[in-house]
């Protein structure tokens, strides 16, 4: 569960637009936060705060943008051909993250999203981009030489956008967050969805990966254990999951770890003989098993949760 926007987004102030508001003269670089107030607003609404922003706010000032409530997440998409349309005048916008929602106004599984593809040819200088939700969230495999960033944060990630994330050429990324999720949530990334990025063919500055918040985590890891791309890291984060001793076990019989700067296994059911294990196995390397899980039984059937899911 989410339960607070952010404050700060791209090392910058989240700072809400508010239509008339007195602006300085000389406007600090800011991360504005574009929202309507009411989950149920008329998408027009949405359209008319964008208009004002677009009319007050100098397109230089533009540099991170933060989109709340569009109104009716769960059943309109993300309006990203409003930030499209604006894109010929926000040639400074460089970091973007879009439904920065907490669970109040929109369960995270619930958010509705549209094509990313447009959004990204036409900001080809974007370095930061974070999405939240995944419900009709799509991607086509493209190449982009701006992004340095890209976090898609979901209770349930569609295999075919995991596909089309490990498919595009991205050769300065160095950070990707792919938060997994559940089948329930519409989550059906598998291990094939993920070959070609755990190859990392086409991604030679990846050093911070995280591939989170997984029902399948053991799977995962079981692939992450011997995948080139891992040599490259500074940061694996394999964290939020159901990681359990079988996941545990395959870190421990795969490739070194040691170069890791840090290795983040918060939200795991591993045992605590099995964490302590991966612990002293890597002597320097930030280790951070906390936030152990406990299995819950019903009747005779064993439950594990991601830490995030509506």
């Amino acid at each position: 569960m989410i339960v607070s926007h952010l404050s700060s987004f791209a090392g910058l102030e989240v700072v809400p637009f508010d239509p008339g508001m007195a602006l300085p003269e000389e406007l600090p670089p800011v991360a504005w936060r574009l929202e309507v107030e009411d989950f149920d607003a008329d998408p027009e609404e949405f359209a008319a705060l964008v208009a004002a922003f677009r009319a007050e706010v100098p397109a230089e000032a533009v540099q991170a943008l933060v989109i709340g409530e569009w109104g009716a997440a769960y059943e309109s998409p993300a309006p990203l051909g409003l930030l499209v349309e604006a894109a010929g005048e926000w040639t400074a916008l460089r970091h973007l993250f879009i439904a920065d929602l907490i669970s109040e106004q929109c369960e995270i599984s619930w958010i509705t999203h549209d094509d990313l593809t447009p959004l990204l040819r036409a900001y080809p200088e974007l370095t930061t981009l974070w999405v939240r939700g995944g419900h009709e969230l799509r991607l086509e495999p493209l190449r982009h030489d701006g992004l340095r960033e890209l976090v898609v944060q979901t209770g349930g990630l569609p295999g075919a956008v995991s596909r089309a994330v490990a498919g595009c050429d991205l050769p300065g990324l160095r950070r990707l967050d792919l938060w997994l999720g559940r089948p329930d949530y519409e989550g059906d990334t598998t291990v094939d969805d993920l070959a070609e990025l755990l190859a990392g063919t086409r991604l030679p500055a990846l050093r911070h990966l995280a591939l989170c918040n997984a029902d399948n985590a053991d799977e995962v890891t079981r692939a992450v254990a011997h995948a080139p791309v891992v040599r490259q890291l500074e940061v694996l984060d394999l964290s939020k999951g159901v990681l359990t001793d079988v996941g545990g076990e395959a870190l421990l019989a795969g490739q070194p770890l040691t170069h890791l700067r840090r290795l983040d296994l918060r939200h795991h059911f591993l045992s605590a003989e099995c964490a302590a294990r991966v612990v002293a196995a890597l002597p320097g390397v930030d280790v951070d098993v906390a936030d152990r899980q406990e299995i819950q039984v019903y009747g005779d059937r064993e439950y594990r949760f991601t830490a995030v899911g509506e």
